[in-house]
């Protein structure tokens, strides 16, 4: 027996405007005013950033200024460099490239609605007749379904941060989602067309972060088509497969054909992908549990109650297709022998859509449970936002003014009127939510968690808003090049350095430092980098050789760790 049984009016669906108001509300800020920063959103506009000032050979071979980014695929960096080439005379180089990540956001965000909508349409997932009729229709139960997994989606704690950034990690998450979409195309209505559309998926797959991922995400769909149409079987091997190797072939074989040492870039290329795969291991195992809690929150609880609940109809569609991805990428997570957040990105799209198809069977004081925990924890997270943020402007609570200037030495504080009356009106909005949830208990299915969603977005919001120059004035490198383009002369000579790619990248970018090519330059300028607790200059001598005199030293003021020093060559 289906564990659903639901009234019409509980499917009522959030307008088309309120959902589109919530997705811009929530990747807009944090794209405007600020700097690339530290490590990967640095290095990824590096790569786009010389793609958009470069020839054909940045295209095919990312890099920076330079510097071989070898293990990198080149499609995020593409669509980077196209926004930076359209709106870079407009907008700046780094906001047009960050551009990038709101089409990414588009991407996964409307595949995860339609993959929800599609499945929850299906006669299997239909809520069971009521005696007296009344029960809602499949477009209105499919829809409610779709609101609820994009709502679940935006609310995942994991996606935040990547989110709004132009990264590599960003689209595959929303190439995944896409997946999902097409293979429920392809096997709610087995064509040609629908295996194509899913094999170019996979190709665009390879293209962002490596061919692991849409192996892994094949061989699930094999099992599951072997499993319930051998037919789907032989479309994915026949057509899809081929499909996504083509669609990556065009830029091996352009690359081979136009750069010096393409084969040997590939060869790099397909080391690095083959360093993803191991035998399974505690520390993967462990890694798993330890950050998805937190990082796939509050899908995860919602999905595993679905499993549960629909284990006597665990073969249909709307359960066993989120379920294979979501199996094949924990399966790939465990055999990685270098476990970090960007493997367990992926597993949020098929996550959020099993956890639509959990509200419907929820109990409601699991669903009130929910919802008070919600409620508290992110409340306090936004009071204590807007406490620090006094402390930071106005110097009271004392403690905790120290503490905020203590992590930033030097930072002097930007009042931002537009930026207060945002986070004002974000807060007033949160607190008329919790009042409408509370006071009004709705019977919609999204009820349950549009106080999560709505409780992270406000809390970005805060972050994003009242914090944003304090954590730009952390994160950027841009002081720290401009330092550096003091000390060098007026006319621009070759630097030689061992900086690694973010500081590569903004060094280039603000401080327009031109960059000798990496391990072949023979620069009169030397920029070196490495740790403070170094007291002796043994390695500068062992690396580069010859007689150098020392010019600058200097770092970020928040980071206590990390030195630059500035050297010129010098005759015996």
């Amino acid at each position: 027996m289906k564990p659903v049984r639901l009234p019409a009016s509980a499917t009522s669906a959030l307008p088309r405007w309120g959902l589109w108001a919530l997705g811009l509300l929530y990747i807009l800020p944090g794209l405007i005013g600020r700097d690339p920063w530290k490590n990967e959103d640095a290095s990824s506009f590096g790569i786009a950033w010389t793609m958009a000032h470069g020839g054909i050979a940045d295209w095919l071979a990312p890099n920076i200024v330079g510097l071989p980014m070898s293990a990198e695929s080149p499609l995020t960096y593409w669509i980077g460099a196209i926004f930076i080439k359209l709106f870079g005379w407009l907008l700046g180089d780094p906001l047009a490239g960050r551009l990038s990540a709101v089409v990414f956001f588009l991407v996964g965000s409307l595949s995860v609605w339609y993959t929800a909508y599609l499945l929850g349409r299906r006669t299997e997932a239909q809520p069971l007749r009521l005696a007296f009729g009344g029960q809602p229709e499949p477009r209105d139960f499919g829809r409610t379904l779709a609101d609820s997994a994009f709502l679940i989606y935006l609310g995942s704690l994991g996606l935040l941060l990547p989110s709004h950034e132009p990264i590599a990690k960003s689209l595959q998450i929303s190439l995944v989602a896409f997946a999902i979409y097409a293979a429920v195309r392809l096997f709610e209505a087995r064509s040609l067309r629908s295996a194509a559309l899913l094999g170019l998926t996979f190709g665009l797959l390879i293209l962002t972060r490596g061919w692991v991922l849409p192996l892994a995400l094949l061989s699930g769909l094999l099992v599951l088509a072997l499993m319930r149409q051998k037919a789907i079987a032989r479309d994915l091997l026949l057509v899809a497969l081929p499909v996504a190797v083509a669609v990556a072939a065009i830029w091996f074989a352009a690359s081979c054909a136009l750069l010096p040492g393409g084969p040997g870039r590939f060869a790099a290329w397909s080391e690095f992908n083959l360093q993803q795969l191991s035998w399974p291991s505690w520390t993967a195992l462990s890694y798993y549990f330890k950050y998805g809690i937190w990082f796939a929150w509050p899908a995860w609880p919602f999905a595993a109650w679905a499993v549960y609940a629909w284990r006597e109809q665990r073969s249909t569609l709307h359960i066993a297709l989120p379920l294979a991805f979501f199996i094949s990428l924990t399966l790939m997570l465990l055999l990685n022998p270098h476990p970090e957040e960007n493997i367990l990105l992926p597993l949020l799209p098929p996550l959020a859509v099993l956890a639509a198809f959990g509200l419907p069977t929820m109990k409601r004081g699991a669903i009130n449970a929910v919802d008070w925990f919600s409620v508290m924890t992110l409340t306090a997270c936004a009071a204590f936002f807007w406490l620090a943020w006094i402390a930071k402007e106005s110097g009271w609570p004392t403690q905790l003014a120290k503490n905020v200037y203590k992590l930033a030495p030097g930072f002097k504080p930007e009042f931002n009127v537009i930026a207060l009356v945002i986070a004002l009106f974000g807060s007033v909005f949160w607190i008329l939510l919790v009042n409408w949830r509370l006071s009004r208990r709705p019977t919609v299915l999204w009820r349950a968690i549009v106080l999560s969603s709505g409780g992270v977005i406000l809390c970005w919001l805060l972050l994003a808003t009242l914090w944003l120059p304090w954590f730009n004035y952390s994160k950027s490198y841009a002081g720290v090049a401009v330092q550096i383009d003091q000390h060098l002369p007026a006319v621009k000579q070759c630097v030689d350095t061992n900086v690694g790619p973010a500081q590569r990248a903004s060094f280039a970018y603000f401080g327009e430092i031109p960059f000798g090519e990496y391990r072949q330059a023979h620069c009169d300028f030397l920029l070196y980098q490495d740790n403070i607790s170094v007291k002796t200059d043994d390695a500068i001598w062992r690396e580069f050789k010859g007689n150098w005199k020392l010019l600058w030293t200097g770092r970020r003021p928040s980071d206590r760790d990390e030195r630059f020093r500035l050297y010129q060559r010098v005759s015996n």
